[in-house]
């Protein structure tokens, strides 16, 4: 496999190296940048496989970044933030970041980070089995296209929630916890707040066209986590 590549963004030239330091102790290789226009330049002209990227940035903050980038680009994203708010994590999530870590981090941590979401976002090696196609009523989800079909046509995922539905639908009518979705999706290794799950259900949702308050596909169960909701019988 080819070294992977990491693009870290941060106005600090300290905190790049340091994480430079620790990213290619453990393999990896490293760009850098210092401002949100180099960011969006970076990694639109050298592709890197994964992107660290602070929220507070000059020239264009981490948010409008990634916002961006999600345009035309499902590369792995960790949003690093010096506030400890929840509202820089939501919003980052929800426009499409992978993971969050709060300022100040352990560096060994985040290339531990790094390593489960590139293993995560890696295709596996597909057979008759992994590549069928799961219908459950109006959904169709073909895991070998990464292919999504609801009631009201072709529905646009991003890798993790393609992964997220995929999980559920393997599992179907049966409550899957929040651990057992970080699990199954980031990574046994997962390091990270299990309510990341509860933003990327929000986005599932509004990806398929479901309302939380009267869902079709996707049931939350209090206290516990989520279900693939049953279609009703014919």
């Amino acid at each position: 496999m080819d070294q992977p590549t990491v693009l870290v963004v941060d106005d600090e030239p300290k905190i790049r190296d340091i994480v430079r330091r620790y990213l290619e102790a453990d393999g990896f290789a490293v760009l850098e940048q210092g401002d949100g226009p180099g960011a969006l330049s970076a990694a639109r002209e050298q592709h890197p496989d994964l992107i660290v990227l602070d929220v507070m940035l000059p020239g264009l903050d981490g948010v409008e970044v990634l916002r961006r980038l999600r345009e035309s680009s499902q590369v792995p994203v960790i949003l690093l933030t010096a506030r400890d708010e929840e509202v820089d994590k939501l919003i980052g999530l929800a426009v499409g970041a992978d993971d969050y870590m709060t300022k100040p981090f352990s560096g060994r941590e985040l290339a531990a980070r790094a390593r489960v979401i590139l293993r995560r976002v890696t295709p596996a090696p597909t057979g008759p089995i992994a590549s069928a196609t799961i219908c459950h009523g109006a959904l169709a989800i073909d895991p070998a296209r990464r292919e999504v079909t609801t009631a009201h046509g072709p529905a646009t995922l991003t890798a993790l929630d393609f992964d997220l539905l995929h999980t559920l639908a393997r599992h179907p009518g049966l409550v899957l916890s929040r651990r057992q979705l970080l699990q199954s999706v980031w990574g046994a290794d997962y390091y990270g707040d299990e309510r990341v799950v509860d933003v990327h259900i929000r986005t599932l949702r509004k990806a398929l066209g479901d309302d939380a308050a009267d869902p079709v596909y996707i049931e939350t169960v209090r206290s516990i986590g989520y279900r693939l909701i049953a279609p009703p019988s014919s």
